[in-house]
């Protein structure tokens, strides 16, 4: 194994309270830039894949999920490659050591020295192309090294009053993440937002990044979010996302401007694709679902693919048993502007039966909530002449 694989795998198997040094890395000390590691030489993740693998031995096997289909004819798609993106609330370790309560999930199953082998797994399983991540507490000293070592660039925007910080031991606030692969982006703009609702800040983040493909020149705006959670909250979740939805609309027009001014050719380029991940904390019945189902940004939900009529959400991505009883519920999404961009293919959503009665997170699946993960193809350029 290279020198940069096995000093990576040693900082995944340091303690919490340990302090010895990370892998070499760089942060940048403006909020609103990337995060990137310097390193020696690029990790082989087919071997931190085996590592995970080995470390995880005494486990069960994460659930099989299959990648499904969606294409039909009638799409336009580009002969350009697919870019995979993967949506996914992790689940932070503090909160789910010291706050959420799943009441049937052993203790021993939600020991980071081991949880953080099967959420990497998972990642490193699907290599996806965009990672979008919610209650990270662990950038600094897991993601970043890790996933940068394997070519990905990060940005990371905790949330102002982080629960975790009132869990002893924390590890820090737990916020939005978002990495994308350097081989394939190069970035053109990173916004840090805090979402407010009715001119007033919240709780709330989210990270949008505007990237351009360097094989192709083709520009996507990426958005990772987590509105507020529990109900009762669902009219601020409704402002958040009128905010954000807003602001959205804002920085794709911004950088749709960029590009005709830079455009030699003469045409006038189309809205920027735009790819929005996040844990809404929302039903599809709640008022946040509809507005981004109705907003001007004309966005649709990936995941209603995997419908027989493409019009109704999975009955569930997340599952878990509380103290106040089972949950069963829809609140995870992957919205894409259907009008440039088409869904390829889904990771299908895994049975009740390989769930398990205990539900999750649980000794084979490391979060309260289910992954999501799809290939998006641009479609055809059309163009208008000025």
């Amino acid at each position: 194994m290279g020198t940069s694989s096995s000093r990576l795998f040693g900082t995944l198997a340091q303690p919490l309270s340990s302090s010895a040094p990370l892998a070499r890395h760089h942060i940048c000390p403006d909020p609103n830039q990337d995060t990137y590691l310097e390193i020696d030489a690029p990790a082989n993740p087919e071997q931190l894949l085996r590592q995970c693998e080995e470390a995880l031995r005494r486990r069960p096997a994460r659930p099989h999920r299959d990648l499904v289909s969606t294409r039909t004819d009638c799409c336009h798609y580009s002969a350009e490659p697919s870019v995979r993106v993967m949506q996914w609330n992790i689940l932070a370790q503090a909160l789910g050591e010291g706050k959420d309560g799943f009441v049937r999930c052993p203790s021993d199953a939600l020991d980071w020295q081991e949880r953080k082998y099967l959420i990497l797994e998972e990642i490193l399983t699907h290599r996806p192309d965009i990672v979008c991540l919610q209650e990270v507490d662990h950038y600094h000293d897991t993601f970043l090294p890790i996933l940068g070592s394997l070519g990905y660039q990060g940005s990371f925007l905790a949330k102002p009053r982080s629960p975790c910080l009132d869990v002893a031991p924390n590890n820090g606030p737990d916020g939005c993440a978002l990495f994308y692969t350097r081989a394939r982006f190069s970035p053109m703009a990173t916004d840090h937002l805090r979402l407010s609702a009715t001119m007033l800040p919240t709780n709330q983040v989210a990270i949008v990044q505007t990237l351009c493909c360097r094989a192709t020149g083709r520009q996507l705006c990426v958005a990772v979010t987590h509105l507020k959670a529990r109900s009762g909250w669902e009219r601020l979740r409704s402002a958040q996302g009128a905010d954000l939805l807003h602001r959205l609309r804002t920085i794709t027009c911004r950088a749709a401007t960029c590009t005709v001014d830079s455009d030699a050719s003469g045409g006038l380029s189309e809205d920027l694709p735009l790819v929005v991940c996040g844990d809404f904390n929302a039903e599809p019945s709640e008022d946040v679902y509809r507005r981004f189902l109705s907003s001007p940004l004309r966005l649709d939900s990936a995941y209603k693919l995997l419908s027989s009529d493409r019009q109704t959400e999975p009955a569930y991505t997340t599952w878990k048993i509380r103290p106040s009883g089972e949950s069963r519920s829809t609140l995870d999404y992957i919205w894409y502007s259907h009008d440039s961009l088409s869904v390829e293919t889904l990771l299908d959503i895994p049975s009740e039966e390989q769930i398990g009665p205990d539900r999750l997170p649980s000794y084979h699946y490391p979060s309260d909530h289910l992954s999501l993960l799809c290939d998006i193809s641009f479609r055809e350029r059309r163009h208008r002449l000025m």
